[in-house]
């Protein structure tokens, strides 16, 4: 078996075992297992999976990402989110529109103390879901209007698959948080603007008058603790007063005073909190094992380093590589999730970006390409046919077909495509706040 068809033949069984609904961490790491055996024998495989278990579960930078999970449960059990919606909606609701623009503006700001699209889009959806249709949005515009904002909860820092993305490549996380808060910030008015001209493009998707609170200090009070959460962990990290991890736990720390504060969490919500980061942390080690292992069976094959000599040798534009490759996103987002898809990509991709030309250092590059992907993922979070986020709203507005939240969505696809081009072609905008870093 010559090693494309053996690297061929790992990447169908990983499909295969996908198609009959084994988790995509069991999926890669069978697959890869099969892969490692044939080439290496049981006595490398087994050495292999002792020490690899091993290194991952002491790795002192993957401990950032249950302190951030755990950052967005106290949150959500704490009921901030309800304090960022009534702020939101006070402040956009004199827009035809505006409280849906609200629900944006609320998944933007929770996601910057949460990390994670599903539970950004979840939560904000519970709030913000009843008193959007008590208003007479439609529910495709809602639902629609729901999923798109919850991608915010990994293009506005922190974000989970970024700390993944910066440790696979061995780069500054406080520099690719840097590096995705202008984008993300594009991708919160973005989704505005599309919200704006769709219920003006297309009559009786909004309310044409909404009667909502209007800003008072009680809602503005309600903010606060928020914005002095984001501003101990991101500007201490910046500053240089303590690492990403040590900001994480601060900011855990710091959140759980805030929910308490708003005297919403109590002893079986805080239990919750625990559980939930428990599971969700497991579930990400166990797809960090399964990409190993899988990655480890693909690299004895070669066949990794033999595409990027391939791409190198084709003398091809740079940009239209990763246009190829974010394309290539777009298509896997359709049967795998964000996780699983960059810790089985990346070891793939990354020595072939490294390898061309962009008129950028090497640091520069890295952080660049990370962020785009990090867009393209976000893609995935929406487009048919499995897009989960739309999955996770549809499932919460039970009136509402999935069709219609589909069709919801596609505005805000619109405007990701948008976005995306500008960011390829105009890197400086990604790259602009690293240089105060520097």
């Amino acid at each position: 078996m010559t090693p494309i068809e053996l690297a061929l033949l790992i990447f169908g069984l990983m499909l295969a075992f996908m198609v009959v609904r084994v988790p995509i961490a069991g999926a890669m790491f069978i697959a890869g297992s099969i892969g490692f055996l044939i080439q290496s024998g049981f006595s490398q495989y087994s050495n292999f999976l002792n020490n690899i278990a091993y290194a991952r579960l002491v790795n002192y930078d993957l401990s950032v990402i249950p302190l951030f999970i755990l950052m967005g449960h106290f949150a959500t059990q704490g009921g901030i989110s309800k304090a960022l919606f009534k702020f939101a909606a006070a402040v956009m609701g004199r827009f035809k529109g505006g409280l849906a623009m609200s629900a944006v503006l609320a998944c933007g700001a929770f996601g910057a103390i949460c990390g994670s699209s599903v539970a950004t889009a979840a939560t904000i959806t519970g709030v913000a879901l009843p008193e959007m249709k008590r208003h007479g949005y439609s529910g495709r515009l809602a639902t629609g209007t729901l999923a798109a904002g919850g991608t915010l909860g990994i293009l506005i820092p922190p974000s989970v698959p970024l700390v993944i993305y910066a440790i696979l490549t061995e780069q500054n996380i406080a520099k690719m948080f840097a590096a995705a808060m202008l984008p993300g910030v594009i991708a919160m008015v973005g989704y505005m603007i599309a919200i704006a001209i769709y219920v003006r493009a297309v009559p009786g998707q909004a309310p044409n008058k909404e009667e909502v609170e209007k800003l008072t200090f009680e809602s503005l009070m309600g903010v606060l603790p928020i914005a002095i959460i984001f501003i101990v962990v991101f500007g201490g990290i910046y500053a240089g007063f303590f690492t990403p991890t040590e900001g994480a736990a601060v900011g855990a720390a710091s959140t759980f005073v805030a929910a308490l504060m708003k005297g919403e969490l109590n002893r079986k919500s805080f239990l919750e909190c625990f559980y939930a980061t428990a599971l969700s942390s497991a579930m990400i080690f166990m797809i960090f094992m399964g990409a190993d292992v899988m990655n480890a069976a693909l690299a004895r094959t070669q066949v990794p380093n033999q595409l990027a000599q391939l791409v190198v040798s084709m003398n091809l534009a740079p940009l239209v590589v990763v246009g190829a490759i974010l394309l290539l996103y777009v298509v896997l987002g359709a049967v795998m999730d964000e996780l699983s898809m960059l810790l089985l990509t990346i070891p793939i991709f990354f020595p072939i970006i490294m390898q061309l030309n962009f008129g950028m250092t090497q640091e520069q590059t890295a952080i660049w390409f990370g962020v785009m992907v990090l867009m393209t993922v976000g893609f995935g979070m929406l487009a048919p046919p499995v897009g989960l986020n739309v999955y996770v709203v549809n499932g919460m507005a039970k009136d509402v077909p999935l069709s219609e939240s589909y069709r919801g969505v596609m505005p805000f696809l619109i405007s990701d495509t948008l976005r995306t081009l500008l960011l390829l072609f105009f890197p400086g905008i990604t790259l602009f706040l690293i240089q105060f870093l520097t």
